[in-house]
């Protein structure tokens, strides 16, 4: 339908609608007239003759009177418009062709653009979509799929493509278009189906022509010579050219938009050039960037970067668009003065080493990227003094510095300083002067700064490292020299409590001289534990477990006043540990919570685990990569300053009273977990509380081929075992005094002991004996030649000699020094004369 004449109204094809209605109409008015009629001729004929006459004459009155008053103008019927008319004038008139068909297929309304839309011109010729369509293979199962939609009362559309028109009036017959659609029509006499058709053939060809002019322009902006990208506020590549794509060696067909970052392709120090504020500039200007990009394969790209973000944009907000122009190569001409500078900026933006140009007054004139990630985007753009982004130490150097750098002076020492924030960066300053040579140049010092926190914080952490290594050594060799006094001390008293019984007024002495000894050897194995050479037996452990059997123990230890609350992971990681080291470990913690809380408190002691990325997220340098398992125990008490928490795990460092504590507790901790192969550290804040964190290295469980056999430990203590014997045993020991009371305790049992005061007189006695030793009991550190090599000397000639080890070191600290799989007893002093003849016959026995 072309189009349809201002104040004409086209009439449909069918409408058997309207005609239904004027007769119902009709037909209503006969039937009221009959039944008027009827009800009157119930009252007789007078009365019925009469009022037919009344009735007739006054509706003949009224329509002669209406016919004056329409002539005259008084009267307008059309003034007020029928029901239903706009509806149907605008079917009437519809672009859209429409056919409406009742639940038999009976066709009800047709208008004038169904009948152009098929090719019907009459009434007759009129057909439904389904028989028009039924045996077009290219439509009929669209038409299908509606028919049934139809039938369910649903509505729905399709579209399809024919070759020809369906109105046949194409000369030449070309491809067409369709939309058909029907949904239910629910009227007074029932439920209808209306059915449209339309001819989209012109917007099908608009959509391919925009389609292709779409194309044709991403095809001229992916082949020119240029690279292009666009990216969010994110910095994720939402379009990126062809010539881009080539030249980062990137692959399109596997490019997913937003998928990427352009930082990618940036080296790190040029991050900063990328910002938003470091781009505030004129939004009609754009932005020019020069530096080196990275390609997939490691190449760097110099280019040219001229960014803009368009303001405005509701298609793509936040999206900046950059061109890019490639600067290498062939692509510039040589000693052009813009080549230079170009090359020059990208030099000053690539340089690892934040540079800037100063005024006179420390203002910053120009930076590089580097410049403004170290003392911030708002430094870097100038107008405010440099200084102000350093902390009070390192001003007045910087200030004196400049000063030289105006006079012309060179050689200006270096600065070290921190720069403002949280938390605050360490930075080593360079200032040199820049030489007057005319010119409007505000420029008066060059800056260079470098970021040393890394690298203050490995300083840090080795010198803290060395300090506690040497006060390790040193608490060592004190509790090796204390373990053999206490060894003298404990074998004295035990030979003199031989001699004296219990109701003898000397022994009660002794024993307090021997339990002061054991006091002693206690507070030595602390020493030990702190210089990690105290003797350990790990296996396995689940500490959620472990906890659990101490809950009695540390309820008692935590007191009356303090709540202790335990929160385990499920699924814990086995680790592997000392028992009983690990439970004076929590032990004392707790101990410390409890002290540190005198008004009474919480205490929490909490374990999980933790992989090997979250172990980074908690940002200790000293924490090696790995899964861990985490112990926490914290308190809501006191807290302490920073300058007591960073030498908490010192020997003999204590902030108790005198008397009640002897500053070796946490010194212990910190031994017994570093020997374990794991970490520790102290978060505190003061009037909040303070956390202790145990990181123990995650243990995966292997199949062991052979459990060495530790033969010579101090073993069980059996009070019926006969400790008496009488093999040959050559008693190496350095020290007299505690090589003479191990002579005379094996000779009490009957034992025939030889003994040497070194390695080497070991072996001249072993050779005037001619080899006739059952066993060797031997100390480890000794003058000339040590235990381990005493033993690969003796076994060479005996390789089945029996050997104990006698040490106040762990025995970890020294079998490595032996062959793998070597078999031998330990004795750790100090020892009683019962667990040395203990450890001698358990050894012989075997």
């Amino acid at each position: 339908m072309n189009g349809v004449a201002m104040g004409t109204v086209e009439k449909p094809l069918i409408d058997r609608a309207a005609a239904a209605s004027g007769v119902r109409r009709l037909l209503v008015l006969g039937g009221g007239l009959i039944l008027l009629a009827a009800v009157l001729a119930l009252f007789g004929h007078a009365y019925g003759a009469i009022a037919l006459v009344i009735i007739f004459g006054a509706l003949a009155i009224a329509g002669i009177a209406a016919i004056f008053a329409t002539a005259l103008g008084f009267v307008q019927f059309t003034g007020r418009i029928a029901e239903g008319a706009i509806a149907k004038d605008f079917l009437d008139t519809a672009r859209t062709g429409t056919l409406i068909v009742d639940r038999k297929g009976r066709i009800i309304y047709a208008n004038r653009a169904y009948g152009e839309a098929t090719g019907a011109t009459t009434a007759a010729s009129v057909k439904t979509l389904e028989r028009l369509l039924a045996r077009e293979p290219e439509a009929s199962e669209a038409i299908y799929a509606l028919a049934n939609l139809a039938r369910e009362n649903r509505a729905g559309h399709r579209e399809f493509r024919l070759p020809r028109s369906l109105s046949g009036s194409e000369a030449a017959p070309a491809a067409h278009w369709y939309r058909a659609s029907v949904r239910p029509l629910a009227t007074s006499s029932g439920m209808l189906q209306a059915w449209q058709i339309l001819d989209i053939t012109a917007d099908r060809k608009h959509e391919e022509s925009s389609f292709q002019d779409l194309q044709h322009a991403i095809d001229y902006l992916d082949k020119a010579p240029a690279g292009f990208f666009a990216a969010d506020a994110d910095y994720r590549i939402a379009y990126l050219n062809a010539t881009l794509a080539g030249w980062l060696d990137v692959d399109l067909s596997e490019f997913k938009p937003f998928s990427r970052s352009i930082l990618e392709f940036v080296p790190e120090v040029s991050h900063a050039l990328l910002s938003p504020r470091a781009n505030a500039s004129d939004p009609d200007v754009p932005t020019v960037i020069d530096l080196d990009l990275v390609t997939e394969r490691g190449q760097s790209l110099p280019v040219r970067l001229l960014r803009r973000s368009a303001e405005g944009d509701a298609a793509a907000p936040g999206i900046v668009r950059t061109l890019v122009l490639n600067r290498g190569g062939d692509n510039e001409a040589p000693g052009s003065l813009e080549v230079v500078e170009a090359r020059f900026t990208r030099f000053f933006n690539s340089s690892p080493m934040a540079i800037a140009a100063l005024d006179e007054h420390g203002r910053v004139v120009r930076a590089n990227a580097v410049f403004g990630q170290l003392f911030g985007q708002e430094a870097a753009a100038g107008g405010a003094e440099i200084e102000r982004s350093l902390r009070e130490g390192g001003r007045e150097g910087l200030r004196q510095a400049l000063a030289a750098a105006t006079t012309g002076r060179a050689g200006i020492p270096a600065i070290d300083a921190e720069i403002e924030g949280e938390p605050p960066r360490s930075v080593r300053l360079y200032i040199s002067a820049v030489p007057k040579a005319g010119g409007d140049t505000d420029e008066a010092a060059i800056l260079y700064g470098v970021d040393i926190t890394e690298q203050r914080v490995l300083e840090d952490q080795y010198a803290k490292s060395q300090k506690m290594q040497a006060i390790g050594n040193l608490a060592g060799g004190i509790a090796h020299d204390f373990n053999n006094v206490l060894t003298i001390i404990t074998a004295s008293v035990d030979f003199l409590l031989l001699n004296h019984r219990t109701g003898d007024p000397s022994f009660q002495d002794l024993l307090l001289i021997k339990q002061s000894a054991n006091r002693a050897a206690s507070l030595v194995r602390q020493l030990l534990a702190y210089s990690r050479r105290q003797t350990m037996r790990p296996k396995m452990l689940s500490l959620t477990d472990v906890i659990a059997d101490m809950h009695l123990l540390l309820k008692r230890v935590s007191g009356d006043n303090t709540k202790l609350e335990r929160h385990h992971e499920r699924d814990l990681w086995p680790v592997m540990a000392d028992i009983g080291q690990f439970e004076q470990v929590i032990t004392n913690l707790v101990q410390n919570a409890r002290d540190a809380m005198p008004g009474g408190g919480k205490i929490t002691i909490s374990t999980r685990n933790v992989p090997a990325d979250e172990a980074r997220r908690f940002g200790y340098g000293e924490l090696t990569e790995g899964d861990y398992v985490l112990v926490e125990v914290a308190d809501t008490g006191t807290g302490m300053p920073a300058e007591v928490a960073e030498r908490i795990f010192e020997p003999f460092f204590t902030t108790k009273e005198i008397g009640k504590g002897t500053g070796l507790g946490l010194s212990m901790v910190y031994g017994i977990v570093k020997q374990s192969g794991g970490f520790i550290f102290v978060e505190s804040t003061q009037g909040e509380g303070t956390a202790f964190r145990i990181f123990l290295p995650r243990h995966i469980p292997v199949q062991v081929a052979a459990i060495k056999s530790d033969a010579g430990s101090v073993a069980v203590s059996n009070a019926k075992m006969d400790l008496s014997g009488t093999a040959s045993i050559l008693l190496v020991e350095d020290e007299d005094h505690v090589r003479a009371g191990n002579v005379r305790a094996l000779k009490m049992r009957g034992y025939e002991v030889h003994e040497a005061a070194s390695g080497i007189e070991a072996l001249e006695v072993m050779e005037e004996l001619e080899g006739r030793i059952d066993l060797v009991v031997s100390d480890v550190v000794m003058p000339e030649m040590d235990g381990p090599t005493l033993l690969r000397e003796m076994r060479q000639k005996r390789p089945d000699l029996k050997f104990i080890f006698v040490s106040g070191y762990a025995e970890d600290a020294f079998a490595k020094n032996l062959p793998e799989g070597e078999k031998f007893g330990f004795l750790a002093k100090p020892f009683s004369l019962r667990d040395l003849a203990v450890s001698v016959k358990t050894m012989l026995d075997e």
